[in-house]
């Protein structure tokens, strides 16, 4: 893995469970995979009988995430986490974006785990330590289809230039589009390791299933005490 994670004591604090994976890959992207579009609509018609959108606050790594916000002094109301945004609006019986196979596939591995997964084209990430803090006052951030994003008290990854992604929505700095070819998926686990090794398995398989994926690399990373 070239990428290095630090998780800061700030967020430490705020939320002790933390535990991150981050899936590396060389990939193949396309405006649209129908195989992966099946999945996303059988994903869709499983949910739309299971669930609602007070189950879905309820699902453990979206609960979690929810109160990491609360912590770090944002109200998660207001700013949703985008894994609870996606299920939100498929049970209002709404269609997900299309936008292209990467993107797709992040938002079906964030349905179908709960977890806020951020997908950034890692030939755009800034140096090679990307460092988890809470979001200051003004901090400059431009959410991808949202534009100047209030990120104050937000979890926020940043490399070396600033902010790259929150559990709300990435930055249009380091955004993937049909001319990526590798790959950082970083897999935001606030209630801790349950789930997130099979998030991070099964975001990797299914990046050689419809990426073409290859050098795959997964790393898991936890705050440690000095």
């Amino acid at each position: 893995m070239k990428f290095q994670f630090v998780i800061s004591p700030e967020i430490h604090a705020a939320a002790p469970a933390y535990e991150g994976a981050a899936v590396y890959a060389q990939v193949v992207n396309t405006p649209y995979s129908e195989g992966l579009w099946q999945e996303i609509d059988r994903f869709t018609a499983e949910l739309l009988e299971q669930s609602d959108t007070e189950k879905s606050k309820q699902q453990p790594a979206i609960a979690a995430t929810r109160e990491a916000y609360r912590r770090c002094g944002k109200d998660p109301s207001r700013y949703r986490p985008s894994a609870e945004a996606l299920r939100r609006r498929l049970l209002k019986g709404m269609k997900l974006y299309q936008i292209d196979t990467l993107v797709d596939l992040i938002n079906l591995v964030s349905l179908r785990t709960g977890y806020s997964i951020g997908g950034f084209d890692a030939d755009k990430i800034a140096g090679t330590t990307l460092t988890l803090g809470i979001g200051r006052a003004g901090e400059p951030f431009e959410g991808i289809g949202r534009g100047p994003l209030n990120i104050e008290g937000l979890p926020v990854y940043r490399d070396s230039e600033g902010g790259i992604g929150t559990p709300t929505s990435d930055n249009e700095r380091t955004k993937m589009g049909v001319q990526t070819t590798h790959i950082l998926a970083v897999i935001n686990g606030y209630n801790g390791t349950e789930g997130l090794r099979e998030a991070a398995e099964m975001t990797l398989e299914l990046l050689k299933r419809y990426a073409q994926a290859t050098e795959g690399e997964i790393c898991y990373y936890r705050h440690v005490s000095r």
